[in-house]
């Protein structure tokens, strides 16, 4: 079944073309380890809340923008084996990830309905 992980990442505003720039190297990588799809969408209309909100989620400071991502896997087990060469190919290490990684929430989500 298909499967779906989830980020909610907090960015500078100042950052967006490095932000851009790392997706864009991150994704071969995902795709060689089996990602169908990779979307990042950069926060235009994502207001701030009384009692929650993305902003609030992810804690976000005057200078950032709330960037919600996702990628797309045949199924949960290909994604888990993705994130576990996390810690040992090195092409990982070499990442530049322009964001407060601490901020960043994810978690993985099987659908219930698709169109």
């Amino acid at each position: 079944m298909t499967w779906y992980t989830g980020f909610l990442i907090p960015v500078k505003a100042a950052d967006k073309d490095r932000y851009i720039a790392s997706a864009k190297a991150a994704w071969p990588l995902f795709e060689k380890y089996g990602a169908l799809q990779q979307v990042e969408t950069w926060g235009e209309d994502v207001p701030d809340g009384t009692h929650t909100s993305f902003p609030m989620a992810v804690k976000k400071e005057e200078d950032e923008v709330v960037v919600l991502s996702w990628i797309k896997w045949p199924d949960r087990a290909t994604a888990d084996a993705c994130f576990a060469t996390m810690e040992s190919d090195p092409a990982w290490q070499a990442m530049d990830m322009p964001f407060d990684g601490k901020r960043m929430m994810w978690g993985g989500f099987a659908p219930i309905f698709e169109s």
